[in-house]
């Protein structure tokens, strides 16, 4: 038989050969791997998605299942991270384990909403829970587990979206037949990408036909307006993670007759001129009055023979 040392000529001559009396060589390097736990050895064992994408308010569990090997005999250690986008800034840890215990207030911006979600994380369950989302818990986290020599981690991202607040329905131009009316509906917050849609919820609940919708700025225009187009419309705002909608009521009603506003119009101002004609010939007749009777006074005093 020739010995195993002399067989192996270099560090990865050994694999897939066979010694002469049968059986197979393991090198040193392969030994060594398994004594420091790489190639058997602590694993993040989690399946769940890892991208997560939830509506504001809500709350979300970011799943960090491990399983640890015997030659892993170190402390347990577990930090999860807010990783930095911008590579000129510094992750940000959010909460720890570490010596038997939890310390979960250790980011501000999250304090009281994180939570380990095992009482006892060295049952093999890091995972955490956030609670109450907000829009800037958006971004990339990371659970990374230590039991020497064993280390792993795992990263999952998370979206935080904000639902579509309520709509505002309202109807520009005069709703008169043959003109056109312009229907507009906007919600003033809501993650986009924002869809608009509306509908006719009485009479024959079909949109009018010559109706255009825009679903991305919530406008529909009714063009040359009928009576037909009146009723009771909808307006649904929608994304990702919530629905809001709106209604407005609209009357199409004939246009105003514009030749017998006119005429009014020439009437009321003939009329307030003929009054201030009598309040004036009123005025200049009660002076002259008043004057000839100052007059008459003055030559009857005149007559008076002195006594």
């Amino acid at each position: 038989m020739v010995p195993r040392e002399k067989e192996r000529k270099g560090p990865l001559a050994s694999w897939g050969s066979t010694p002469a009396g049968g059986g197979s060589f393991v090198t040193g390097e392969i030994r060594k791997c398994e004594d420091y736990g790489v190639a058997h050895g602590l694993e993040i064992t989690s399946v769940e998605p890892t991208s997560i994408e939830k509506a504001s308010g809500e709350s979300v569990k970011l799943d960090c299942q491990f399983s640890p090997a015997p030659e892993d005999y170190g402390p347990l250690d577990i930090e999860w991270s807010l990783l930095a986008s911008d590579s000129q800034k510094e992750d940000r840890v959010i909460i720890l384990y570490s010596g038997d215990r939890a310390y979960e207030d250790y980011y501000a911006p999250m304090k009281g909403r994180v939570h380990f979600n095992s009482a006892d994380p060295k049952d093999g369950d890091a995972s955490i829970n956030l609670t109450g989302l907000k829009s800037a818990d958006s971004g990339t986290f990371q659970c990374k587990v230590k039991k020497a020599p064993g280390i792993r981690s795992r990263k999952i991202r998370l979206t935080v979206m904000v639902r579509p607040s309520k709509p505002r329905c309202y109807a520009e131009g005069p709703p008169h037949v043959g003109k056109d009316v312009v229907l507009k509906c906007q919600s003033a917050e809501g993650t986009s990408p924002l869809k608009y849609t509306w509908e006719k919820t009485t009479d024959s609940k079909l949109l009018p036909a010559s109706a255009v919708l825009d679903s991305l700025t919530g406008t529909m225009n009714v063009k040359n307006a009928s009576a037909s187009a009146s009723g009771m419309y909808r307006c649904t705002a929608t994304n990702r993670v919530g629905v809001e909608d709106c209604f407005l009521d609209l009357r199409v009603t004939p246009p105003p007759n514009t030749a017998g506003i006119i005429a009014g119009a020439v009437i009321g101002v003939l009329l307030a001129l003929i009054l201030i004609a009598i309040i004036l010939f009123c005025c200049c007749r009660a002076r002259n009055k008043k004057k000839y009777e100052n007059e008459t006074s003055y030559e009857i005093r005149e007559d008076v023979p002195p006594s």
